[in-house]
């Protein structure tokens, strides 16, 4: 007989309505309750007008950030590289510090990429090849030449160790300070200029400057590796402690009181560059005892940053060998 339980065989399974079952907890209960209004559209999480009021709210603090303040640059701590053929050779030649030679897959071999292999394996710097569309990606433009140098992180001197180390010289102390100079070419080409005509360093400040990157590796030829750069936190300040401890400081600038020809520069310096377009700053050049001018034979209304440090400094040198 049909739902007959008693016969033979048969097995009551529990849950059945003739058996007992095991209560939902109430579940069941507050699922037939209401839930309340629906929240608005912003804080549902997954509606649109939700993701545009979180893209907003964190937009907002760089709506916010002070005028003027750059925000911090990615990649001003980690590794550089050095890309294209020459620039690895000049580096490698000059004995800039690397971490590793990365060589393409496929790469036509010449006598550039031949010195680079040798000279890294004789520094022993580790030589990997990769594949091309590895170095594409590690390169921003592409512009690799199928090789490419990692320059480890610069370790920047403090500026009052750098003034010890002049002072402790056999020669007067030549330092370079840089103000406003934010290309990195002009960086390395003052860092060059520097290195050979006897300078003992240069200063730049922590904020609104090049920093020493693959760039200013490259083009200082090297430089960078044998002369120290100190990072000035506060360059007006760094630049009155210089002038307590017996330097002179000095500006450039096309308008400058004192001519190139007419200045000493026999005694312990401090050169103020600044840069092409801005020049010097007001409490720079408030702390400047003189301003300098390059007198110019030729319609030229100013030089390059670079190229106007590199006159001077000709000169300082020319005048101590005197």
């Amino acid at each position: 007989m049909a739902g007959n339980s008693q016969r033979k065989g048969a097995i009551r399974k529990g849950g059945t309505k003739k058996g007992q079952t095991v209560g939902s907890g109430g579940q069941r209960r507050r699922g037939l309750e209401g839930r309340g209004a629906t929240p608005p559209a912003h804080a549902r999480k997954y509606h649109p007008a939700a993701k545009r009021a979180a893209a907003a709210a964190k937009a907002a603090p760089a709506k916010g950030r002070t005028a003027g303040r750059p925000s911090p640059r990615k990649g001003d701590d980690g590794p550089e590289l050095v890309l294209g053929r020459n620039p690895v050779v000049e580096c490698l030649r000059a004995g800039v510090p690397a971490t590793a030679l990365y060589v393409a897959a496929g790469t036509e071999n010449d006598e550039r990429l031949t010195e680079a292999v040798k000279n890294a394996a004789d520094a022993g710097i580790s030589i990997l090849e990769v594949p091309r569309t590895d170095l594409d990606r590690m390169s921003s433009n592409g512009l690799h030449q199928g090789l490419a140098l990692q320059v480890p992180p610069y370790r920047y001197a403090h500026p009052g160790d750098l003034l010890d180390s002049a002072l402790a010289s056999a020669t007067p102390a030549l330092l370079v300070a840089l103000d406003n100079i934010s290309d990195p070419r002009n960086l390395g080409a003052v860092i060059r200029s520097v290195a050979a005509f006897g300078g003992h360093g240069v200063v730049i400040p922590q904020r609104r400057s090049a920093s020493v990157t693959a760039v200013a590796w490259r083009t200082s030829a090297g430089a960078a590796a044998r002369l120290p750069v100190a990072r000035a936190t506060n360059l007006t300040r760094t630049l009155k402690d210089y002038a307590n401890a017996g330097l002179q400081v000095v500006g450039l600038d096309a308008g400058g009181d004192t001519a190139l020809d007419e200045f000493d520069g026999t005694t312990p310096t401090v050169v103020v560059v600044g840069s092409e377009g801005k020049g010097l700053s007001r409490l720079v050049r408030e702390t400047c005892d003189s301003i300098l001018s390059i007198p110019m034979a030729g319609p030229v209304e100013s030089l390059n940053a670079s190229v106007a440090a590199g006159v001077v400094l000709a000169d300082i040198a020319r005048q101590r060998r005197a």
